[in-house]
């Protein structure tokens, strides 16, 4: 197998086996500018302490690496969205069966990281990209 062959057989075993990012929405919308609003809206934050459960693509990226000052982010494992799910998934009132497409969480336990709301996770702060840190959060908010 030939280098090439090699690197298209990865490409696609990531493309099969995509990551889901959760996405929760830390900071009110006072001071916002239209385009950061307008897509919080698309990503489903409609209030604070919401959270969403993306599939890891480059469009959702994008759109998360625009909001990132307003958001917290990071990798869900499946054990932590089983718990989200049944903790917290409501049923929507228009299609039967279906849970709807976000989350509405309390605020955490023992509060956020020691420097407040307005701080990049690596300052540390609460917002920006967490890694797999994003699980503790969510368990606390639960």
């Amino acid at each position: 197998m030939s280098k090439e062959q090699k690197e298209k057989t990865e490409k696609k075993a990531k493309e099969t086996k995509k990551d889901k990012v959760a996405v929760i929405l830390i900071r009110g919308f006072i001071g916002m500018t239209k385009q950061v609003k307008d897509t919080i809206f698309l990503l489903r934050l409609r209030k604070k302490h919401t959270c969403v459960v993306l599939e890891d693509t480059e469009s959702s990226r994008g759109m998360i690496r625009k909001v990132k000052d307003y958001v917290t982010y990071g990798e869900i494992d499946d054990k932590t969205l089983k718990e989200l799910v049944a903790k917290r998934g409501k049923e929507s009132s228009k299609k039967k069966g279906r849970t709807k497409p976000f989350f509405e969480l309390a605020p955490p336990k023992k509060g956020f990281e020691r420097k407040g709301i307005k701080k990049g996770y690596k300052d540390g702060g609460a917002l920006g990209y967490r890694g797999d840190k994003i699980n503790d959060l969510i368990k606390r908010m639960l």
